[in-house]
């Protein structure tokens, strides 16, 4: 048996192909139905975000699984396989289940360190128990991608400090105010980057949200998205008094404030500190008004140096995860070659089992004089000789589990005793690999 990553990322293919392969809500569960009736696959999750889409399955020859996997999409999917080609890559073995911890951990991430993906998985994971299409392999393995994800962002600062422009306005806002609860907060123009940064601020304290747009339906509807308040170009004179921060990202042709407008404004909330972000290109606002007293002007350029400098600590960060990715993964594959010898050592106690119960009936037939109490300690005493026995074999065939010469180890007793085992653990002792599919 083995673990097979078959998907497309961000990384191999355009969102138009990302778009077509995604799975969601009902298609994800009756697509693990349809994928458990392929003859090679035993387990699976389907894992899909907007910037991935990965079928984590649990194969019995890894050919095979993939050639499954490969047509299962194309079918689901009206997709010719060709289209797929050179789009999707594979791991197996201990380099998916070194795949899958980086996933969890945010660095396979378009945004390095991003803790969204953490909750796409568990909630992929959950779907797939629930359809029953996640056996004990994949339980162990997803719980303990969790685990590792968790301790990742705990004792690592992987996901502190913002690496988008619009999350780095919103940690500027919090160095000028502390604190962005209660803050008011005006928004100008209706577009895109200054609708996210507003989220941002909201999501992060803000009270109050104010739109102001050139065409006033435009200003309603973004407005109506924050429980805001709409108002013309004409009052935003009025509005700066009372605002703590201003978002502005018109496509105007020159400034939309001018020195002499904040100037005024100060003057009457008795230069109380105003934060300006000015994300528009060209810019909105008059670098002049960077130079007033409590006046915190902020460009797009500003912005990016932030992100740059906070994209660099992550990838600081990083070294640390890829040091927990490593530790946790030796820990996983030490549980999935101890899953080996399971059966072996299930079948060699049934056997004593066997030989104690037919050995000990044979003797208290002939005590049939024996009280129950008497019966009980000699049944007690029998089940402490094998367990004893048993306990350094055992011992032995656990430390051989991830030996090279595991498997003659284990046909030799498996011979010596004539056990008969049940199928072995997913995945052979392989090195981590990936590679594109042609």
């Amino acid at each position: 048996m083995h673990l097979l990553v078959l998907g497309l990322n961000h990384k191999t293919a355009p969102v138009e192909l990302r778009e077509k392969v995604a799975f969601a809500g009902p298609a994800l569960v009756e697509g693990l139905d349809r994928l458990l009736s392929y003859p090679y696959v035993q387990e699976a999750v389907i894992l899909s975000t907007c910037n991935r889409t990965e079928i984590y399955a649990v194969v019995e020859r890894l050919e095979a699984g993939r050639a499954s996997l490969c047509e299962f999409i194309s079918r689901e999917k009206s997709l010719p396989e060709s289209e797929l080609s050179g789009h999707l890559y594979e791991h197996k073995d201990a380099g998916a289940v070194q795949h899958l911890f980086r996933v969890t951990c945010g660095l396979d991430s378009m945004v390095i360190g991003e803790t969204q993906i953490l909750g796409q998985v568990k909630e992929a994971y959950l779907a797939a128990a629930e359809a029953q299409a996640a056996g004990k392999f994949l339980h162990n393995l997803f719980n303990h991608a969790l685990r590792v994800g968790k301790r990742a962002h705990s004792e690592t600062s992987i996901s502190d400090n913002a690496v988008s422009v619009s999350y780095a306005a919103v940690e500027l806002a919090r160095k000028i105010f502390d604190r962005l609860e209660g803050r008011k907060v005006l928004v100008i123009g209706a577009g895109k980057m200054g609708e996210l940064t507003a989220k941002h601020l909201v999501s992060s304290g803000a009270a109050e949200i104010i739109v102001a747009n050139r065409t006033v339906e435009k200003a309603e509807a973004l407005a109506r998205l924050f429980n805001g308040q709409p108002v013309t170009l004409a009052e935003i004179p009025a509005v700066l008094e009372k605002v703590d921060v201003v978002i502005s990202s018109t496509g105007a042709p020159g400034f939309v404030l001018e020195k002499p407008t904040v100037m005024r404004a100060m003057q009457a909330r008795r230069h109380r500190s105003l934060f300006i972000i000015d994300i528009a290109v060209p810019r909105d606002v008059d670098p002049a008004v960077g130079q007033l007293e409590n006046v915190f002007l902020y460009d797009v350029d500003d912005l990016k140096n932030v992100v740059d400098a906070n994209l660099q600590w992550r990838q600081r960060e990083a070294k640390k995860v890829e040091g927990i990715i490593k530790e946790e993964a030796e820990k996983f594959e030490n549980w999935r070659q101890t899953q080996a010898v399971v059966p072996l050592i299930n079948s060699l106690r049934g056997k004593m089992e066997e030989i104690r119960q037919k050995e000990l009936e044979k003797a208290l037939r002939k005590l049939s004089h024996l009280s129950a109490g008497e019966r009980e300690v000699i049944e007690a005493m029998t089940l402490a000789i094998i367990n004893k026995i048993l306990n350094e074999p055992i011992s032995s065939i656990k430390e051989h589990a991830g030996r090279a010469d595991r498997d003659l180890y284990l046909e030799t007793l498996k011979e010596l005793f004539k056990l008969k085992t049940e199928e072995g653990p997913v995945g052979s002792p392989t090195a981590p690999t990936a590679q594109r599919i042609p």
